[in-house]
């Protein structure tokens, strides 16, 4: 399994966020995670993630015990095997869409040469190769969040989790990328675990995972 979650929960004060979870995620699937807003969905991306430690229990990615893990090797694991999409973009406004693709690799030290070619072949598969030079501003909401997926592929992660990855577009423009993080998830060979209450995502995952006041109904 790339991921093992196992009787995981998280307070806040007197707030139970997240409640005994457990469950497992083939690799190369993708995943919706689905829930009101205040089900205790991002809470548990965020431990997950390695963003939060839980109070109990564990987490593995690809065989990394997440809730043992120090600053650095957290760190590390979002360097090499986790990235994130999240609902605001988080992108760099003064870099060009190239630029902020290409962040995670200069962080890596990949070549120059090396780096480019991989941008290039991520902003074509988002479908944003002839806008590499623009700048977020630039930009629409749409093609921002595309430019964020294509970041968070570019250290070639192997579970990538986004947190309502449409939660800032239009129907039409979060359908699409929807069906951008199908493919991205079927040809780059990653794990996809993605937050949504939108039935277009639910039906496009392998499996949906449902969370209600912190606590799983069926998985």
């Amino acid at each position: 399994m790339i991921l093992q979650v196992r009787g995981v929960s998280r307070s806040f004060g007197d707030v139970q966020a997240v409640r005994d979870v457990s469950f497992d995620v083939e690799p190369g699937s993708m995943v919706a995670l689905v829930g009101r807003s205040g089900s205790g969905k991002t809470t548990l991306l965020n431990v997950i993630g390695g963003l939060d430690r839980p109070d109990t229990g564990t987490v593995l990615v690809d065989g990394a015990d997440v809730t043992a893990l120090d600053e650095d090797g957290l760190s590390r694991l979002r360097r090499e095997k986790v990235s994130y999409v999240f609902q605001t973009f988080g992108l760099i406004p003064v870099l060009s869409a190239a630029e902020n693709v290409g962040a995670p690799l200069r962080l890596a030290r990949m070549p120059a040469a090396e780096r480019e070619r991989r941008v290039e072949l991520l902003l074509a598969l988002v479908g944003l190769g002839e806008h590499a030079r623009q700048r977020p501003g630039e930009m629409s909401g749409g093609q921002q969040q595309r430019v964020a997926i294509a970041r968070a592929l570019a250290a070639s992660p192997r579970l990538l989790i986004a947190d309502e990855p449409t939660g800032q577009l239009d129907a039409e423009t979060g359908r699409s990328v929807m069906a951008l993080l199908r493919g991205v998830v079927e040809s780059e060979g990653v794990t996809a675990l993605v937050a949504t209450h939108d039935p277009v995502m639910m039906a496009l995952a392998d499996r949906v995972i449902r969370i209600s006041d912190g606590r799983l109904e069926g998985c």
